[in-house]
């Protein structure tokens, strides 16, 4: 690292050369519509005769983004020098329902995990069925939000009742099925008093 004076805009600031010849430069992101550009491109080069567009099944975005190419992202607007300073590029498949699952379950703080903790801090104990998970990963699919959704799609089931949660007496446990998710559905809850449970269950059923 090497001290100068600063630039032509700001000579009074200190200036920074930095030795990048040992930092590995990753640039990421979705770049939504990127896909349309490629589809649109390779729809160019498929029309004729022998044309056999209109017999090939619709592309998924991680289908179409495999067929990236330099002139692709020139379109999408950047520019010729920046593209020129990324030797490498490869895309990601788009997450399916079972990588979401994953997503939600596994990793050290793991949506699922996070609620979880902010339940036992009321002494409640929460369940999340498996067919609620794959629910929640079907409608993050489906609405094209990958995994950010998922925490929206959560929230959207539980916000009110944790908020009610400390106001129950002799709550012990709330279980989230596929019927909570898909159709709002109460959850299913479940008290150390074995009647209040009783009663409630038969209010569900």
């Amino acid at each position: 690292m090497f001290h100068h004076k600063g630039g032509r805009k700001h000579p009074q600031q200190e200036f920074l050369q930095v030795d990048t010849s040992n930092i590995l430069f990753i640039c990421g992101g979705a770049f939504s519509g990127l896909e349309e550009i490629i589809n649109y491109r390779l729809k160019g080069t498929a029309i004729g005769f022998n044309s056999k567009l209109d017999l090939e099944p619709k592309k998924t975005i991680g289908a179409s983004l495999k067929k990236l190419e330099n002139q692709d992202l020139l379109k999408f607007g950047m520019i010729p020098e920046f593209i020129g300073r990324l030797p490498v590029i490869t895309t990601l498949s788009e997450l399916d329902e079972d990588m979401l699952i994953r997503i939600m379950t596994q990793p050290k703080n793991a949506i699922v995990k996070q609620f979880e903790s902010l339940m036992k801090m009321d002494g409640v104990k929460l369940e999340i069925k498996e067919d609620a998970l794959k629910e929640i990963a079907k409608l993050a699919v489906s609405q094209n939000t990958g995994a950010r959704g998922l925490r929206s799609i959560i929230e959207d089931s539980l916000m009110d009742l944790m908020y009610k949660v400390p106001d129950q007496k002799d709550l012990y446990k709330v279980v989230i099925n596929k019927d909570v998710i898909a159709k709002k559905s109460d959850p299913i809850l479940i008290y150390s008093n074995k009647e209040n449970s009783q009663k409630l269950m038969s209010n569900n059923s």
